[in-house]
């Protein structure tokens, strides 16, 4: 079988799936092999039927005794039942709407079934278990380590386990880039092997080795990529950008707050940085709420300064208007020309046409300090941009980045800014082209936010809470999953609990709405509404998860907690305690989604405020089969590598520069440099 065979050639892959398949990126077998799993399913051990307990991952070895269909009188559902046996006892099987089951299995079958156990009607039963016939040539769905693939809903695990059964033996086929002696001397697996073990690994071991070989991957290409980026820059020349030591004593004299050492160490290696003829590449890393918006703006004002000119681009509209009011605030008293520039919004603290294009015209050209999206990158060329800031970097390409780069002869100096929790030494090694600064301690006044867990039967306390609060002066949060109700999922929607919060709860007091269907001028009415204080309480959902700065924001009350990962929670709770009051995080999550792993997780988010420890946690909570997929969300390019994978990150490192040392131009390694290139069309950064 070739590489390019197309997946519509498959057996079982008629127009439908080929579309569905289509829309997670595969369309030929080379794509479909390239798919990797991101957990597996241990049923290595099958588990004798007396010893099955109530809420079991388990696998099962019998004979099908009875299989018969019938209608549930309740739920109006097609059953299809059957009773299962080995030498120590019998079990009841149910599946759900799938009557041709009953065809594909009789009675003295020997049949292999894995799923999870529940009790129904005080009877021990196996739910909708995956199921194969015991003479089947080789068992993949239901014993040994079973791969599971993130699937849209019109597509099974059977599925797709089973089209690349069928196309694994053009793994052979892929081209080894590597070199021998590289694999030799870091004992991993060729590519071919790698993918092989990958998706179907005889055991944890194998499943592990195959990791290390596709994690080494990752990062050796992002290392290469980094250092070669990194050689190009110390050539470029870039705008000097002196040091305004007077005005920026002046700038934090008059901050309402006292800067941390961290912002301020921070702020001493950016403006040394940018001091020089030769372009700055750092990143200022620091967790939700650390103060890395106040340390961009010295820098930006040191630019303003300079007459050059300053862009900070943010991911989202809500996010770059937050920041223009932000800074509006800090720059008051220095008469700094201020614009921000969006695909909806051309504002700026000075005078401006009518005429939407002149007005537009007119802030690139005479903006000091020029915030947006990237409607700043579509169709404009800044004439004299000194300091590109990227915030939430990992949302931006290198080719976004390379767009805001000067069309002159000098290179402006670049500053991204993440909240991705990772440690110093880990950073340095993943972004070879950066220096590193941190931010590690909260501003002194900021407390430590409160995080308790609440049961459904406590509702009512947490809005009694919350309207207490709100009597004081404060505002709160009330997050959901979802925008509209879903009756498959069951979790609380946006819309219908504004509603019910308007008309049933706080009837007295005023109740916002947000979210990501909105129109953005809606959306920013809504933000700006909270942010002077107009709406008591704010429904919204993860459209907040960044950017929101409200500090008389002090409850937040989260919806259908186990619906979100950690990291994204950590954000959420990054909202409140932005200001002097004590500040409290309420997550409010279903029993009936609850898992042990998610109750957990639950109560990590309760015990440990920072990042790098809920980080941590939540990759030791993902367990043994849960090989694959990134808990850091903020590096979407990686998807096999872990950031906490030290010794594998630090191997790529030293390979990398070992390589670069020896052939820079990559002359002696076509094959590295063909990957290379072919990665880099794939919109990956280099940040």
């Amino acid at each position: 079988m070739l590489l390019s065979v197309p997946l519509s050639a498959l057996n079982r892959v008629g127009q439908s799936t080929a579309q569905h398949l289509k829309k997670l990126g595969l369309e030929t077998v080379q794509d479909l092999l390239l798919y990797f799993p991101f957990r597996y399913d241990d049923f290595s051990q099958s588990t004798p039927i007396n010893q099955v307990m109530v809420g079991q991952n388990v696998s099962i070895n019998g004979v099908i005794e009875l299989i018969q269909n019938k209608r549930s009188s309740r739920q109006k559902r097609q059953l299809t039942e059957a009773l299962v046996s080995d030498n120590t006892g019998t079990i009841k099987v149910v599946w759900f709407n799938q009557p041709f089951i009953a065809q594909n299995l009789k009675a003295g079958d020997r049949v292999s079934l894995a799923g999870k156990t529940a009790e129904n009607y005080g009877q021990l039963s196996l739910v909708a278990p995956q199921y194969e016939k015991a003479g089947d040539e080789q068992l993949i769905h239901t014993q040994g380590l079973v791969p599971v693939y993130s699937l849209s809903s019109n597509l099974t695990q059977k599925q797709i386990r089973f089209l690349i059964k069928q196309s694994l033996a053009a793994a052979t086929k892929i081209e080894e880039w590597l070199p021998e002696d590289i694999r030799k001397k870091l004992k991993l697996l060729s590519i071919n092997e790698a993918i092989i073990q990958a998706h179907f690994p005889k055991n944890l071991e194998e499943a592990k080795q195959a990791r290390q070989r596709l994690g080494f991957d990752e990062l050796f290409l992002r290392q290469l990529r980094s250092q070669i980026l990194k050689q190009e820059l110390q050539n470029k020349p870039a705008p000097k950008v002196l040091f305004q030591e007077m005005l920026t004593r002046k700038f934090v004299s008059q901050l309402p707050f006292n800067l941390t050492a961290g912002q301020k160490n921070a702020a001493w290696e950016i403006l040394q940085d940018i001091d020089k003829n030769s372009p700055m590449s750092r990143l200022l890393e620091g967790d939700v709420g650390s103060g890395k918006t106040v340390v961009a703006t010295m820098a930006l004002f040191n630019v303003a300064i300079n007459k050059y000119q300053g862009a900070l681009m943010a991911p989202t509209e809500i996010l770059a208007s937050q920041h223009y009011t932000s800074l509006s605030k800090l720059l008051i008293p220095f008469n700094t020309k201020l614009a921000l520039l969006t695909g909806s919004q051309a504002e700026a603290n000075f005078e401006l046409p009518k005429k939407k294009d002149d007005r537009r015209q007119k802030i690139i050209n005479e903006a000091e300090i020029i915030i947006g999206t990237q409607a700043l990158i579509q169709n404009y060329t800044i004439p004299r941009l000194a300091l590109v800031i990227v915030d939430e970097q990992h949302r931006f390409g290198v080719k976004q980045r390379q767009k805001l780069q000067q069309s002159g002869e000098l290179w402006p100096h670049f500053l991204s800014m993440t909240a991705t929790p990772i440690p110093r030494s880990l950073a340095l090694a993943i972004y070879g082209d950066l220096d590193i600064s941190l931010i590690k301690e909260l501003p002194k006044n900021r407390k430590t936010i409160i995080t308790k867990i609440i049961s459904e039967d406590n509702r009512q306390q947490a809005y009694d809470f919350i309207a207490q609060k709100v009597n004081l002066g404060q505002q709160a949060f009330v997050i959901c999953p979802l925008v509209n109700e879903s009756d498959k999922l069951g979790v609380k929607s946006a819309t219908t609990e504004y509603k019910h919060l308007k008309n049933d709860i706080f009837p007295q007091l005023n109740i916002g709405l947000v979210h990501g269907r909105l129109k953005s001028a809606d959306k920013e009415k809504v933000m700006k509404d909270f942010a002077e204080g107009k709406i008591n309480i704010l429904v919204a959902t993860a459209v907040v998860e960044v950017g929101v700065d409200v500090p008389n924001a002090s409850v937040m009350l989260i919806e259908g907690a186990e619906r979100f990962g950690l990291a994204q929670l950590h954000q959420f709770r990054g909202r409140v305690g932005r200001g002097s009051e004590q500040s409290y995080c309420l997550l409010l999550a279903s029993q009936d989604n609850q898992s042990q792993k998610t109750a957990l997780r639950l109560q990590a988010l309760s015990k440990y405020n920072d990042g790098l420890s809920l980080a941590k946690m939540d990759l030791h909570l993902r367990g043994a089969g849960d090989l694959y997929g990134l808990v850091q969300s903020g590096f979407p390019e990686l998807k096999i590598a872990s950031l906490f994978d030290h010794e594998l990150i630090k191997k790529a490192q030293i390979t990398a520069s070992e390589l670069i040392k020896n052939d820079p131009e990559l002359d002696k390694h076509p094959l590295i440099k063909e990957r290379l290139i072919k990665n880099d069309t794939n919109e990956t950064h280099l940040e």
